[in-house]
């Protein structure tokens, strides 16, 4: 449906502060990897504080949860960027700066054209995918379902 875009967020626990030498080489990274989404087919928006990325906004109460927030064309154009980019280099190097987590910390969900959704917006989102499960108002890249089921899904509370 081209009414319709979707939408990402995805959090991470550091294992040292981000100024730190264990978070000096991801640091670093950010830029290139972040310059790489601006200009990869089907990108949209990504969330932004005055560093050109997120990990200054503090979005949860933990100072070492960070987060990315994005919004793609399609989930085709978002998981080619995740996959099959340089971007895939850093998913490999992830244990060497993040903590792993027991909880979903990823989700995807569908949001009208031109809508910019909020780290509170992404936040409700991750809760209930992990609360509820995979659903079309909140899923993961395995999750199948299209904007128009995320039309006449109704939300469990």
């Amino acid at each position: 449906m081209s009414d319709y875009h979707l939408s990402q967020v995805n959090i991470a626990r550091m294992l040292a502060p981000i100024d730190s030498p264990v978070m000096a080489d991801f640091v670093k990274d950010l830029d290139r990897i972040n310059g790489i989404a601006d200009k990869s087919t089907g990108f949209i928006w990504r969330l932004k504080g005055d560093e050109n990325n997120a990990t200054a906004l503090r979005v949860f109460e933990d100072d070492f949860l960070i987060i990315n927030m994005s919004v793609w064309e399609s989930k085709e154009a978002l998981f080619n960027f995740t996959y099959a980019s340089q971007h895939a280099g850093v998913l490999k190097r992830k244990k060497e700066w993040f903590h792993s987590m027991a909880d979903m910390h990823m989700c995807l969900w569908y949001i009208e054209k031109g809508h910019v959704p909020t780290p509170e917006e992404a936040k409700q989102r991750l809760n209930y995918l992990n609360t509820h499960g995979e659903s079309p108002y909140a899923f993961s890249f395995k999750g199948q379902f299209s904007a128009e089921d995320a039309l006449k899904y109704s939300p469990k509370n």
